[in-house]
């Protein structure tokens, strides 16, 4: 029986009122529920990378589902575990909402660019060396 083959996606969106709140405890949590969600859905996060104030995925999924439904999945079970396991949370967000209403979704191809994708999302949130200024003159 042959393979489907797998859509490969890169996904990024903010938090609610773009607050930098993506700190260690609070992604620690997102990561686990990101392992537990391609569990019982059939995705596979091969990524996950945080800035204080929004999150890049980069994951694979099967062909019929759509972008959006793995947008909405991921973004309700994780506001969800991170309201429940992180109450103080709430505080800073008075919406009762944890992510922003929109979203990026890219398709990746596995050939050329896949790679610099994956170091690119793999990096976020970590400082830069070093900030270089290009010049005009």
């Amino acid at each position: 029986m042959q393979r489907q083959q797998r859509r490969k996606y890169h996904v990024v969106f903010p938090v609610k009122y773009r607050r930098g709140l993506l700190d260690e405890g609070v992604v620690e949590i997102i990561t686990q529920t990101a392992m537990e969600i391609q569990e019982r859905y059939d995705l596979e996060f091969e990524q996950i990378g945080c800035h204080r104030d929004h999150i890049h995925l980069l994951c694979s999924a099967h062909p019929k589902g759509a972008p959006g439904q793995i947008v909405l999945v991921f973004k309700s079970i994780t506001a969800r575990d991170l309201f429940r396991r992180k109450p103080e949370l709430t505080r800073a967000l008075w919406g009762g909402e944890f992510w922003t209403d929109g979203h990026y979704v890219a398709t990746v191809g596995e050939r050329g660019d896949w790679s610099v994708v994956e170091r690119y999302v793999k990096n976020q949130g970590k400082p830069k060396d070093e900030l270089r200024q290009l010049k005009l003159f």
